[in-house]
Parts: structure tokens; C-alpha cells; sequence
């Protein structure tokens, strides 16, 4: 009992630890639901799970100053302003439309989604402000990193209704998508704000592993 004890006393101690388990936990069950029969009913509440990482991240914040979240605003409704753009004008991303699996719409345009640029935006800075190049590259190492998501993430998202294209994905999309992050990511480090966690950074793996495990079954 005294070994479980002091166990579960690190354990809390261990932040980032306790953050990447729990990102593990509500991943696993993501992946069984959505892979099993139930998944209409874990799909409707999938989203929260974006949300919760969102949340794992600012707990997991080291230095969460003024500039940080400025940034956090201005992402999030450079987001939201260029998917409202792609759903209203098919202009930069193509002719889609949102499903009915990322909760609240706003114009057409799930609230969700400007969090999800965030997130993704957060978690692939963690791993090229690693690299030592001058931060313009990193920005752009990011949003590589960014994009390589984006096309696990698609096929996906097709299959689960988050969204729906008219047609074939255009290669604009990919284009549009690159150019929005690499905007979101300069503005990033440019203020400074990446930082080499253990936690966004783990949580990107994750999310990786995530999407090619769903994409092998569905």
C-alpha cells in the first residue's frame, strides 16, 4: 500500500507524465469506439477529444504570457476565417462541406475547427523548434509537419463525416492548408512562443498513430 502510495504521489508530481497519460487513455478509447460498433455515438462527442488536448496543452504550458494568448486569438480566427472562406467561396481549400461529427457550426464552420489549428499548430513547433536552423525554417519545418496530419487526417475525416467534398481532394487544398499554417506558424515563432515540450510533442506522435491506425480500419 506504501509502494502504491508513493507511486501515485510521483505520478501526480510527474505533470507531464499525468498529461501524456491521459492523452493516451482518451485516444485508446477513440480508436476502440470509433472502430467498433457503437461508433455513431462515440463520433457525435469525438470532438471533445480535440478539445481536450487543447486543454492538456495549456496545462502543460511553461510560459503562458500576453503574447501567447494573443497568439491563441489571432490563430484561432485565422482558422476559422479561412475555413469560413473555403466553405462560402470555395476559394483556397475546394467545394466541401462540415458533417454533423465536430459539434457546434458557426456559418457553416464548426467552432472546433479553430482549436484544431491551434492544436496542430502547438504540437508541430514542439518538434521543429528542436532543430537548429534560424526560426523562418523552423516555422516551415512545422508546417510540414502540419500538413503531413492534414493528409492522414483527410481520408479519415471523409469516412467519419467531419467533412465532405464535391469532388476529388484538389491539390489546392493541400496548397491553401500549407500556406494558412505557415502563416499561423511564422506569427508562432516569431513571438517566440515554441517550446521543445515533452507533452506536445508526444501528443503529436500520438496523433499520428492515431489517424494511420484508423485509416488502416475504416
Amino acid at each position: 500500500m506504501n509502494n502504491f502510495s508513493l507511486l501515485l504521489r510521483k505520478t501526480l508530481q510527474n505533470k507531464s507524465f499525468l498529461l501524456i497519460g491521459v492523452a493516451v487513455i482518451f485516444h485508446v478509447i477513440g480508436l476502440i469506439g470509433i472502430t467498433s460498433v457503437y461508433q455513431d455515438d462515440f463520433l457525435k462527442v469525438s470532438f471533445l477529444n480535440l478539445a481536450l488536448v487543447f486543454i492538456l496543452l495549456l496545462i502543460d504550458r511553461k510560459s503562458a504570457n500576453i503574447s501567447f494568448y494573443i497568439f491563441l486569438i489571432l490563430a484561432y480566427f485565422i482558422g476559422m476565417a479561412s475555413e469560413w472562406i473555403g466553405i462560402h467561396t470555395g476559394y483556397l481549400f475546394g467545394d466541401y462541406v462540415y458533417g454533423k461529427n465536430l459539434g457546434l457550426l458557426w456559418f457553416g464552420v464548426p467552432f472546433i475547427i479553430g482549436i484544431n489549428w491551434v492544436v496542430l499548430t502547438i504540437i508541430s513547433a514542439s518538434i521543429a523548434v528542436r532543430i537548429k536552423v534560424h526560426w523562418f525554417f523552423k516555422a516551415f519545418i512545422g508546417t510540414l509537419l502540419m500538413l503531413f496530419l492534414d493528409i492522414l487526417i483527410e481520408p479519415v475525416a471523409i469516412q467519419i463525416d467531419y467533412w465532405t467534398w464535391q469532388q476529388d481532394i484538389p491539390v489546392s487544398n493541400f496548397a491553401s492548408w500549407f500556406l494558412v499554417a505557415f502563416i499561423i506558424q511564422l506569427m508562432y515563432f516569431s513571438l517566440r512562443l515554441a517550446e521543445p515540450k515533452k507533452v506536445p510533442s508526444v501528443i503529436y506522435i500520438i496523433q499520428v498513430l492515431f489517424f494511420i491506425i484508423l485509416n488502416i480500419s475504416l
